[in-house]
């Protein structure tokens, strides 16, 4: 099945085809980038951005999560419509992950990692969370869409505000990285109806 929806971004918009043969089977394009759903085949080299402490430190982990491939697996294996792990490709090569997972109220919250630090800084990030919420609230039709940061994330916030998620709350030393250090965060959430409203 193909449906042609559109996308604005940075002040533009472009047409995105959207590819799916199952819900839980995501298949997301837009010219030179891919949201897919994560295979077994995916395990080693998410298995090595997940190790990296360099890709892993915004997120608390700067020693990285020492994991295994097998773990990995585990985890693509266990993942389902309401918890789902996906993979960003940007010219056909693994470039970062994506995640969604379903809460309490009609509501999924959501996460971005583009960890081929090459591809940061080129406004991907803008394009592709708006590909992402964009089938949450269309084709699995949640209400609300939430996400947070580590409040040292301006790059981050930045493009969260700019497709138009409002911040809803402000978490001061709540919790520790791995070197026990206090870490802030940030939540922002965006509802369907304001969804439709600025992308229709």
């Amino acid at each position: 099945m193909i449906v042609w929806n559109y996308l604005e971004y940075a002040g533009g918009v472009a047409e995105i085809s959207v590819i799916r043969k199952e819900i839980h089977e995501m298949y997301l394009q837009h010219h030179n980038l891919l949201i897919r759903k994560a295979q077994e085949e995916d395990a080693p080299i998410l298995c090595k951005w997940w190790n990296d402490g360099k890709v892993m430190a915004h997120a608390g982990f700067p020693f990285g999560l020492r994991t295994t491939v097998e773990a990995v697996e585990d985890r693509i294996q266990a993942a389902t419509v309401q918890n789902s792990l996906l993979m960003i490709e940007i010219a056909g090569e693994p470039a970062g992950e994506m995640n969604y997972r379903a809460l309490p109220g009609n509501e999924a919250e959501i996460g971005i990692k583009i960890c081929q630090f090459q591809q940061q800084g080129k406004g991907y990030g803008t394009v592709l969370i708006t590909m992402l919420i964009g089938s949450l609230f269309k084709e699995l039709n949640y209400a609300t869409i939430r996400l947070d940061t580590n409040i040292r994330n301006a790059r981050a916030q930045h493009v969260f505000e700019k497709i138009g998620f409002k911040q809803t709350a402000l978490h001061r030393d709540a919790w520790k990285n791995q070197l026990g250090e206090w870490q802030s965060s940030v939540e922002y959430e965006m509802t369907k109806a304001y969804y439709f409203k600025r992308f229709g």
